[in-house]
This record gives C-alpha cells, sequence and structure tokens, in this order.
C-alpha cells in the first residue's frame, strides 16, 4: 500500500472557510469547548488560511494574520501523530516569509508549546488564560 500523499493549499475563507470551519469546529468548539464567540473572531475573511488534505480530505487547518501571527492551528484526531501539524506550520512560515514578515508570532496552548519549539519558536511573557485554556506567547524571528 502506497503512503498517504499530504497536500498543503493556501487560500481565503471564501474558498477555503467551509472545510478549515468544520476542521475548526470539531477540534476547538467540540473537542476542546471553545465558546462559539470565541473561535469566530470576525478575523477570518482578512487571513490567509491554510488546508491540510491528506489522499485529498481535509484534516488540518492554520491561519496567517496581516500582522505575521499565526493562529488556529488544528488537527482533526485521525490526522495527528502523522506530521500534518508540522507541515501546516512550515508553510504558515513560508507563507510568512512570502509576506515579508521580520517575524511569525503565536500564541501556544501550553501542552503544544514543545511542538512550537521544535520549530525554532521562543517562548516570552507570561503564561495568560484564553478561551479557559493556559497559553503562553512565542515567536520565530525570520532570516534570509
Amino acid at each position: 500500500m502506497s503512503e498517504p500523499i499530504l497536500h498543503i493549499e493556501r487560500g481565503d475563507w471564501q474558498r477555503l472557510g467551509p472545510p478549515a470551519g468544520d476542521i475548526r469546529r470539531r477540534v476547538f468548539i467540540d473537542e476542546q469547548a471553545v465558546p462559539e464567540d470565541e473561535e469566530w473572531d470576525g478575523r477570518d475573511p482578512d487571513c490567509l488560511h491554510l488546508l491540510a488534505r491528506l489522499d485529498g480530505t481535509p484534516v488540518g487547518t492554520a491561519r496567517l494574520l496581516p500582522d505575521g501571527h499565526v493562529g488556529r492551528v488544528a488537527v482533526l484526531p485521525a490526522g495527528r501523530g502523522r506530521g500534518i501539524g508540522l507541515a501546516l506550520m512550515r508553510e504558515a512560515i513560508r507563507a510568512a516569509r512570502d509576506q515579508g514578515h521580520a517575524r511569525v508570532e503565536l500564541a501556544a496552548q501550553i501542552q503544544a508549546m514543545d511542538f512550537y519549539r521544535r520549530l525554532g519558536f521562543d517562548a516570552y511573557g507570561d503564561t495568560f488564560l484564553d478561551a479557559g485554556i493556559p497559553h503562553r506567547n512565542m515567536h520565530l524571528m525570520l532570516s534570509d
């Protein structure tokens, strides 16, 4: 049997919103109990969205805000542990570099900090609650 094919697609909310929104609803609202009004913050139309498809099936998503922040990184349970999150983040970092950002920022859930450290992100500041979940700010300096 052949290895599954992973493809990361870039696009706007109009095009990628339906599958990306479904993934976010399942991961953040259903699984992590994030309140809907906090998940749907109105910023999606201004963001670049990334959608990971495994053999054509949407399994993960992330968004890049105009200011270089990455957020809403989510992978469905069936896709976890397969490098999909890393592939999404690497593509988000490439997109930030393509847009001319000097660094990438994000607010990491505490349990995901080691994941982001593997990509070169450094933590700064104090722990804070977002949607009732402990987070910490992290950044990655981009260099040519």
